[in-house]
């Protein structure tokens, strides 16, 4: 299936807190002559707090935006939570069948089976590095970064037999010219959605990961996560901090982007003196 045109599901965080991951995003898809066909009408994926009140709401939100895909591209989503809702989701279907037949009667409408549903990542390890390398525009310089995964999308138990690019995030900004620091914690959980009720459990989890990240030598922390994002910024008490990046901005502005202030001001950790440091901005 060409990869030229994909239904992109945003997912809220996206949408609010993490916009400048969803502007960057959109400016590397331009780029690499990705088409990113937003799904009509769609709804929360069910993550975060309904899916702790109410899984079969959870499940159903999911299956909602399911029902809105159309079969003949793959739907795409950057955050790894959102993905993990929606590939969960299908699974269920695919094992259920009268799960499946009771929600085309809820939604209306036939479900596909056959839907792909696919992580940005995914997308970029079959483009292969040439086509990478063929926008790049600012060389990396040897930036030295921790690529965080955190958790979710580091095979969760209940899609183990799935396909994951947990090593990808490494790679793709290795061959823009970006040095990976793995001897760190790069799988450990950063607290999720429990700073919400207990940051103080949040907290220790977020510093830790931070020191593995400075001991190793890392200059910053870049996640395709966009709760890791957060939690890696708003959590931390450790010194000194590390910027923390969406991956898709380091993404965009080695493919060119102009319009980097939009983003990186919205950061806690002003991340503009190290990138300025290396000659990525001015």
């Amino acid at each position: 299936m060409p990869l030229t045109n994909l239904t992109y599901f945003p997912g809220c965080s996206l949408e609010s807190s993490a916009r400048e991951s969803n502007i960057s995003l959109m400016h590397a898809a331009r780029v690499l002559g990705l088409n990113l066909i937003e799904l009509e009408d769609w709804n929360c994926c069910g993550s975060s707090s309904v899916n702790i009140l109410d899984k079969q709401i959870g499940f159903s939100l999911a299956v909602r935006n399911l029902s809105l895909a159309p079969p003949e591209r793959p739907l795409m989503a950057m955050c790894p939570r959102c993905l993990y809702q929606l590939r969960e989701a299908h699974q269920r279907l695919q094992q259920e069948p009268e799960t499946l037949r009771a929600q085309e009667r809820r939604w209306g409408g036939r479900i596909s089976l056959d839907l792909e549903i696919i992580h940005f990542l995914e997308v970029l390890v079959r483009l292969g590095p040439a086509r990478l390398k063929a926008g790049l525009v600012r060389n990396l310089g040897g930036l030295k970064f921790m690529p965080y995964y955190g958790c979710t999308v580091f095979r969760p138990p209940a899609l183990r037999k799935g396909t994951y690019y947990q090593g990808e995030l490494g790679n793709v900004l290795a061959a823009l010219g970006g040095v990976p620091i793995t001897r760190a914690l790069i799988h450990r959980c950063c607290g999720s959605f429990l700073t919400a009720a207990r940051a103080d459990v949040v907290t220790p989890l977020v510093n830790e990961i931070i020191e593995s990240a400075i001991v190793a030598g890392a200059e910053c922390i870049i996640t395709s996560c966009a709760m890791c994002q957060l939690n890696l910024e708003i959590r931390c008490t450790w010194e000194p901090r590390l910027p923390i990046f969406h991956f898709s901005e380091i993404l965009a502005l080695a493919l060119g982007a102009q319009d980097y202030e939009g983003w990186f001001s919205r950061h806690l950790v002003d991340p503009r003196p190290l990138l300025a440091a290396r000659g990525l901005i001015d």
